[in-house]
């Protein structure tokens, strides 16, 4: 039985006209005034309302699908009524209205009332409010309380306004360790992958558990490098706090898809750099096959901001197998575009036998815009490397996987250890 602080006092439908203001009924003038932060008004209308639900109804053009037989079309546009359950305590907290929570906690608004699916904590920690949190969670908010899709209020903290928020949150209870119904995510994988690294900090000092999978049997780590935030520094703090803390940078996925490919795939170099000091397979294949250098040539000209030679270069200096020559052609049609890939790559072969046919794979455009590297690149065809370049040949095969490491202990002037380690503008270096 609920107690009668959680049944519902009364509810107040308030209906919206598509680009139409509200009618000035005194339902529309509380919602209006909840969405605005007006305290003098929700003090006015919303003393009897603290625990009310507003029924938001409103007209929105919805898509409706039809068979093709009827008027000759596949579908049709048409108005509908669509509606929407939330409380004003919900309201006032994902704008972060402060004043106006606190008033309707004082009028025993219920703050664990959840009329939409989502609680005011829930609201809050979306909106990265946490004076609103702070509140909530004074006038006894439930701190693991999960919405109708699974999600604890920890879950919501996906900002960096919100770290916070956690803070509150963990310090009132919240567990570290809850994962999503869904995807069985837990804090620490959202933070990973919305590239939070304070977050990521502050779950790992309250012991979340670094190496936990999620529903794809990935790991903080993997969808670190994975990752939907545009910011690469944050991302690299992530998994370098992870990879301190004991992550593994072996740990695969349902496509034996690792840290590495993610990193390639990207082009991130400083990533790929990171992921081969903590010593992972250079080579490792995914499920499909693929290797990490061939991810990086495969995406190497949609991210070409990221200057793939570089992620190429750190994965040749670790030992990664190129390209066989037969398959040469087609790294021409993949990174044409991109001739310090492609002088790299070259330069990595003892002799590499230019065909003329390739010529054929590249667009005139590019031929254009790089007219001087092409024309030498097409005149190496049966000529013999140059004698420095056997040598270089000769000590990357001698050292291996080990290029990084050994060469640049060499007792040789810098410019030689560069020239080794392949360092330099690529594309003028057809030897």
């Amino acid at each position: 039985m609920d107690s009668a602080q959680d049944r519902v006092v009364d509810k107040l439908q308030v209906v919206t006209e598509l680009g139409h203001q509200l009618p000035p009924g005194p339902e529309n003038v509380l919602l209006a005034a909840l969405e605005t932060g007006n305290l003098s008004l929700v003090q006015v209308l919303g003393a009897r309302h603290a625990n009310c639900v507003l029924n938001i109804r409103s007209q929105e053009m919805a898509y409706e699908a039809q068979s093709s037989a009827r008027f000759g079309l596949p579908g049709l546009w048409s108005l509908e009524y669509t509606q929407e359950l939330t409380s004003p305590l919900c309201i006032t907290s994902s704008h972060g209205y402060t004043d106006c929570v606190r008033y309707l906690l004082h009028r025993r608004a219920n703050p664990n009332a959840a009329p939409g699916g989502r609680s005011p904590l829930h609201e809050a920690c979306a909106g990265g409010h946490d004076a609103c949190v702070q509140l909530l969670l004074d006038y006894g908010a439930n701190p693991n309380q999960r919405s109708d899709d699974g999600l604890t209020p920890l879950h919501l903290c996906e900002t960096n306004s919100s770290l916070r928020c956690a803070e509150l949150l963990l310090q009132r209870g919240a567990l570290v360790n809850e994962t999503t119904e869904a995807t069985q995510e837990s804090p620490l994988h959202i933070a990973a992958r919305s590239g939070l690294p304070g977050h990521v900090d502050l779950y790992l000092q309250r012991g979340a558990l670094i190496s936990s999978r999620n529903s794809e049997d990935e790991t903080p780590l993997i969808v670190a490098c994975v990752g939907k935030s545009a910011d690469e520094k944050s991302r690299f703090e992530i998994c370098r706090l992870l990879l301190e803390k004991g992550a593994d940078p072996e740990a695969q996925d349902q496509q034996n898809r690792r840290p590495l490919h993610h990193a390639c795939r990207k082009a991130e170099h400083s990533l790929v750099e990171l992921l081969l000091e903590a010593g992972v397979d250079v080579n490792a294949a995914d499920y499909s096959g693929v290797q990490p250098l061939s991810l990086v040539l495969q995406n190497a000209r949609l991210r070409h901001e990221k200057r793939p030679h570089l992620s190429v270069r750190v994965l040749l200096n670790h030992g990664a197998r190129c390209v066989h020559p037969a398959y040469f052609g087609k790294v021409l049609r993949f990174c044409s575009g991109l001739p310090d890939v492609i002088a790299l790559l070259y330069n990595t072969y003892v002799n590499l036998h230019v065909s003329s046919q390739w010529r054929q794979d590249i667009p005139d455009d590019v031929i254009y815009s790089h007219h001087s590297f092409y024309t030498t690149f097409f005149s190496l065809s049966g000529r013999v490397r140059s004698l420095q370049h056997l040598c270089r040949f000769t000590l990357r095969k001698h050292f291996g996987s080990q290029c990084y490491r050994f060469i640049p202990l060499l007792p040789v002037p810098t410019v030689i250890k560069d020239y080794l380690l392949l360092v330099g503008e690529q594309s003028s270096s057809l030897l």
